[in-house]
């Protein structure tokens, strides 16, 4: 499935310029002949924009949600973004933490296939701002692939990226907001990932200053041997790659990882 990675931070606090950046890009990428666009962490609304990420969360099934779906249908390309979601179960202490820092995969027919909530929040910043979410692997199918979500840091921790890989996930797609000085992540540790799981990994990531952060691009689309199939570099980019069943069945045939594992030996883990 030809995939396209988003690397752009849009208009941070403003919905409607991100979604133009977002229906521009579905447009290129449809007509490349992708299958599937990714959009970085938070997308729709901008990462560090303070308070107003409370202001412009929405649910999962909101209007935002519904304009996404929109613009996939129209372009016939399913879409994969970031956004804040609003949940009413999501604990709240002074208006902090009542939002999960969210990122949703559309159909090309404008479905609602997969809803994922961040689990490791990352520092003060997010830990003030959001949730945390409690399902490490959430998945659906597209394209003749299972596809898997998580978010920027998430992938960072080998446990989470290894249930997914236990459950099936041929495609985990990473929404990211990552900053510098930690693009070695981008750079070394995402093709690990896949390589080490078996997987396509897709990392799609911000770029540019934003708030005190300054975001580092460098998105990629990583085999399940390990090679950057496509690799952005730091400003706003569109770049494209394959995430490709048969190579991925022949790599897992012959990458002994999955079986050679000795579950009962990782107790202390957990």
């Amino acid at each position: 499935m030809r995939t396209a990675l988003l690397q752009s931070s849009g208009s941070p606090g403003s919905v409607a310029e991100n979604l133009k950046v977002l229906d521009e890009a579905a447009g290129r990428a449809a007509a490349a002949g992708a299958g599937l666009v990714v959009a970085p962490e938070m997308f729709l609304t901008g990462y560090a924009i303070g308070d107003d990420i409370a202001r412009l969360a929405e649910p999962a099934d909101g209007e935002s949600a519904d304009a996404v779906a929109e613009i996939a249908a129209r372009h016939g390309v399913a879409i994969a973004y970031g956004y804040p979601e609003s949940g009413a179960e999501a604990p709240a202490a002074d208006g902090a933490g009542s939002v999960f820092n969210s990122a949703q995969l559309i159909s090309a027919d404008g479905t609602r296939l997969a809803n994922y909530r961040k689990t490791h929040l990352f520092g003060c910043f997010e830990r003030d701002q959001f949730a945390p979410g409690d399902q490490p692997v959430v998945q659906a199918e597209l394209g003749g692939l299972r596809v898997g979500l998580m978010i920027c840091y998430d992938v960072e921790f080998p446990e989470n990226v290894r249930a997914h890989a236990l459950a099936g996930t041929d495609l985990l797609l990473v929404p990211t907001a990552q900053m510098h000085p930690f693009q070695f992540v981008a750079e070394s540790v995402v093709p690990v990932r896949a390589f080490e799981n078996q997987m396509y990994v897709a990392y799609v990531n911000r770029t540019g200053p934003e708030g005190e952060f300054e975001f580092v691009g460098l998105s990629t689309l990583a085999g399940p041997d390990g090679v950057a199939r496509a690799r952005a570099g730091r400003g706003e980019e569109l770049v494209f790659a394959d995430a490709d069943p048969a190579f991925l069945a022949a790599s897992r045939e012959a990458n002994p990882y999955l079986q050679d594992r000795r579950p009962g030996l990782y107790g202390s883990l957990v």
